[in-house]
């Protein structure tokens, strides 16, 4: 369980090192290459995936398209120069308040 609670980390190391590597035929790269239209559509399609799995009460897929927002999340967020601690450390300050 312990690797399960650190993977947002290794995700985010895991897309670090896709950027940096010069494959440029990784799909991190080239959807962070197509600017951020490209990469907040895809966000916007994961979301409504989401919406529709949730309604039809599909468990498995709820969780499959949850995963592929959070991922498209975790690339907007890279593409506008934040981490996914930086929403971490917001839900934190609220839980504080």
């Amino acid at each position: 369980m312990d690797r399960k609670l650190n993977f947002l980390n290794e995700l985010e190391d895991i897309i670090d090192s896709r950027l940096a590597a010069g494959d440029d035929s990784s799909y991190v790269k080239k959807l962070l290459n197509s600017g951020l239209d490209r990469v907040l559509k895809k966000v916007g399609e994961e979301a409504g995936e989401v919406i529709i799995a949730a309604k039809n009460n599909d468990s498995p897929e709820l969780l499959n398209e949850s995963a592929d927002l959070l991922f498209h999340l975790m690339l907007v967020l890279k593409k506008q120069g934040h981490s996914i601690n930086d929403v971490v450390g917001v839900l934190a300050d609220r839980h504080d308040r």
